[in-house]
């Protein structure tokens, strides 16, 4: 079994905690998402600590909800239409991030998903990775995304796939500068392993559970909810329900593949678009299950789905083996197809879940948990005695 002892290691006294010099450095701010939601709850146990990014173009409202917080950035920031363009800037990254002047702290978290992770940090000074994934374009992803974004061939994609190799070098070289490696799931702390070399204790992200309120009456339609992107596999999800006429599925969600599932979206199947946050409630806390056909790093929404009292059926790959607890919680499907989401449900129909148990499972994931989890293997850590391994489940 992993050694825990950092869980319940004896907290460093808290003036001297309030004490600390920290930095929190993160990709890029431009929108509120998962990785940002720990963002905010890094700042909230360190309200002292200074925010940095590649670049930050938050608006108004989810500047908010970093408490009003403004990053310090790199030059990319000021660069021709880095607004709307930043990620195509991405080659510069990595110097962009080296640049950052971080030698005035005692303690540096990275919020990593790209390049946070490269900043530099010296022998006295603690450097924590959250590691949201490793950069998934750059490495077991790679092939995808060059398909994805027209780069499989030609000129153009052998640059990009020169820029990749050279991606992964530094994000390999990088990793002997994090002291401790924190991720989100069990599946991420494995490509950690494969990529880096290095274990990573998991610690779960902040799922906001109290903003999906538990209901326990449920109706006979079934939601799906996603951006409309290939990875999401939300084609195969209406596929599924094509051949099952009798059923009813609500989809929530939009982007460039919504052609295609409009398209295969038979009459008991309805698309309502992108969904606003309290639509995107009311239907989680109606629904039969959600049906979830990604596979993800960790899954904020089957958390959520299940705080509302809502069973998940989803693809048993990736973080949803963290957070799905079958068959007390929801059922999993092992292929990316029509067929096996079909199977599923029908297997899914033969049980009977209660939703109180699908309740409790999603408030091990509380916002409230995380920060004490995080807090404590940072005092572990910064009293030099943080250990790597968490028990499953």
């Amino acid at each position: 079994m992993p050694d825990t002892t950092w869980l319940s290691a004896p907290p460093i006294n808290a003036g001297r905690t309030s004490r600390l010099r920290v930095a929190v450095v993160h990709e890029w701010l431009a929108s509120y998402a998962g990785s940002e939601r720990v963002v905010r709850e890094l700042l909230a146990i360190y309200p002292q600590a200074d925010l940095f990014g590649v670049v930050d173009f938050l608006n108004d409202e989810d500047r908010a909800r970093l408490f009003g917080r403004t990053a310090k950035t790199t030059f990319i920031q000021g660069l021709p239409f880095a607004r709307t363009k930043f990620r195509g800037y991405l080659p510069l990254m990595p110097l962009a991030v080296e640049q950052l002047d971080l030698s005035g702290y005692d303690l540096v978290i990275s919020s990593n998903h790209a390049v946070a992770k490269g900043v530099l940090t010296g022998p006295d000074q603690v450097h924590i990775c959250y590691c949201h994934t490793p950069i998934r374009y750059a490495w077991d992803l790679q092939h995808q995304y060059l398909r994805e974004a027209g780069f499989s061939r030609g000129v153009r994609g052998a640059v990009m796939r020169a820029i990749l190799h050279y991606i992964r070098l530094w994000d390999v070289r990088t990793a002997a500068g994090v002291d401790h490696f924190v991720c989100n799931s069990a599946y991420i702390g494995r490509r950690i392993k494969k990529i880096y070399g290095r274990e990573a204790v998991v610690i779960h992200p902040p799922v906001d559970i109290e903003a999906f309120p538990f209901v326990a009456e449920k109706g006979e339609a079934y939601v799906a909810a996603s951006r409309m992107v290939p990875y999401k596999r939300m084609d195969l999800v209406v596929a599924a329900f094509a051949q099952m006429p009798d059923r009813r599925l609500i989809v929530l969600g939009d982007g460039p593949e919504m052609g295609k599932v409009r398209a295969l979206a038979g009459p008991n199947v309805t698309l309502l678009g992108y969904p606003t946050d309290g639509m995107l409630r009311e239907h989680l806390q109606k629904a039969r299950a959600l049906v979830f056909a990604g596979e993800e790093d960790f899954g904020i929404l089957p958390v959520e789905a299940q705080a509302c009292g809502t069973p998940v059926i989803a693809y048993g790959r990736g973080g949803v083996l963290d957070s799905i607890l079958a068959p007390a919680t929801g059922v999993f499907f092992y292929e990316q197809s029509a067929a096996a989401i079909v199977a599923a449900v029908r297997e899914f129909e033969a049980l009977t879940i209660d939703p109180m148990a699908c309740r409790a499972r999603a408030e091990r994931f509380s916002a409230a948990r995380f920060r004490e989890e995080f807090a404590a293997f940072v005092d572990a850590a910064m009293a030099g005695g943080a250990r790597v391994g968490r028990p499953d489940g």
